[in-house]
């Protein structure tokens, strides 16, 4: 869990950084349907859930660019993560409570779900936020009861929560293929509507490449 500092005053992005810091604090937020058919067909080949093979995908992605690493330490300091991990919620429909877990990441995708598994039978009876949740982190949610068109998750603290929020609802068969909407929450002082348009098209890539697979 290591990480450098940043050197806003040098930072090519500095003075955008500081700009919507101090005067304009602002949350983009964009939803995408993407085609999950390959990942959908990939779960069913292996076995592996496709809660965790999706998380995987999008902790990639997240991880190959440095808008979705920044974050604070403490002593206030703006700090670029060497890695981040995805921060997740595990449904109980026996209570329809849910448990908020972390699974450090692994570039790995069958060492990363095995993470997830022995993660999810740890804190199973846990209905809460996990403890001892380290900062070097991101949030992922689902909402696999309902394909919406948007959907905007609001922070609310000072406007300075800089990791990135995905979400993602039900997919739905259109045309023949499984379509599901994704969601990403980003402040605008890290990210524009590139970075954010970077990580859907990087995303359906992704999982495009597991038709070599199936």
């Amino acid at each position: 869990m290591d990480y450098k500092v940043v050197d806003i005053e040098n930072w090519s992005r500095g003075k955008l950084f500081s700009h919507y810091m101090d005067y304009m604090r602002i949350v983009l937020s964009l939803t995408v349907e993407v085609d999950v058919t390959p990942l959908k067909k990939y779960s069913g080949k292996t076995g592996l859930d496709f809660y965790p093979l999706m998380i995987w995908a999008v902790s990639k992605v997240i991880n190959s660019h440095d808008e979705f690493k920044f974050g604070w330490n403490e002593k206030g300091e703006l700090i670029k993560w060497d890695f981040v991990s995805p921060s997740y919620t595990v449904f109980h429909k026996e209570d329809e409570n849910f448990t908020k877990m972390l699974t450090e990441y692994s570039e790995d995708i069958f060492e990363f779900c095995k993470r997830v598994d022995k993660d999810r039978k740890e804190h199973e009876n846990e209905r809460a936020i996990v403890k001892n949740h380290p900062a070097n982190f991101f949030d992922v949610s689902c909402l696999p009861w309902i394909k919406y068109k948007h959907f905007d998750m609001h922070v609310f603290d000072e406007g300075k929560f800089l990791a990135p929020v995905v979400t993602w609802g039900k997919y739905e068969e259109e045309n023949g293929k499984l379509m599901m909407p994704l969601s990403m929450n980003i402040n605008h002082a890290v990210a524009d509507g590139f970075h954010l348009s970077r990580f859907f098209n990087e995303i359906q890539e992704i999982i495009n490449s597991f038709n070599e697979k199936n």
